[in-house]
C-alpha cells in the first residue's frame, strides 16, 4: 500500500510558485536575439460615439478618433475597434472574440461598422487600440507586449 501525504492548497501554489519564479530567472547559454525596444502607444481620444448616443441594432456608424499629434515611435498603424461595456466595477467587459473592425489606418481617424446584434444596454463603450506588438526578452522568458487602448464615453446600443 502506498502512502501519499496530504498537501495543503497553499502548499501547492507556493511549489507552483517556485517553479515558475525558477523558470523567470534560468539564462540562456547564448544571449537572445530578442530585446526591448522603444515603441510608443498611440491611444487617439475617440470623439464618437458621445456620451448618450443611441446605436440601432443593424445600422450602420462612424466610429471617430482625434488624429493630431500621433507620437514619433508609432511602430504600426493597423488598428482594431473592440465593443464593451461598463458594468459598475470599472470592468471594461471588452469582447476580444468579436472585433468591431480590424486591420484600419488609425491615420484616417474614422471607421464605419455595423452595429452587432447585443442585448440593449446603456453602458456600452468602443475602444481603439494599435494590433503592433512588441517581443520583450527577460533572461528565459519571453512576453508578448500590445498597445493600449482607450475607451469611449458610454452609450446606447438599442
Amino acid at each position: 500500500m502506498m502512502y501519499f501525504p496530504k498537501i495543503s492548497m497553499s502548499t501547492i501554489a507556493m511549489i507552483a510558485t517556485g517553479v515558475s519564479l525558477l523558470a523567470l530567472t534560468s539564462v540562456d547559454a547564448a544571449p537572445s536575439p530578442h530585446t526591448l525596444a522603444v515603441r510608443d502607444v498611440w491611444a487617439p481620444a475617440i470623439t464618437s460615439p458621445k456620451k448618450d448616443d443611441v446605436w440601432t441594432i443593424g445600422s450602420i456608424v462612424s466610429v471617430q478618433w482625434d488624429t493630431a499629434n500621433p507620437p514619433n515611435q508609432v511602430t504600426n498603424y493597423n488598428g482594431r475597434l473592440l465593443l464593451g461595456y461598463m458594468d459598475g466595477s470599472g470592468n471594461e467587459n471588452l469582447d476580444t472574440e468579436h472585433p468591431l473592425a480590424q486591420d484600419f489606418d488609425l491615420r484616417d481617424g474614422k471607421v464605419d461598422i455595423s452595429v452587432p446584434n447585443v442585448p440593449s444596454k446603456d453602458s456600452y463603450i468602443v475602444v481603439c487600440r494599435s494590433l503592433s506588438l512588441a517581443v520583450v526578452s527577460l533572461s528565459n522568458c519571453r512576453a508578448v507586449i500590445g498597445d493600449s487602448g482607450n475607451s469611449s464615453p458610454e452609450f446606447t446600443i438599442a
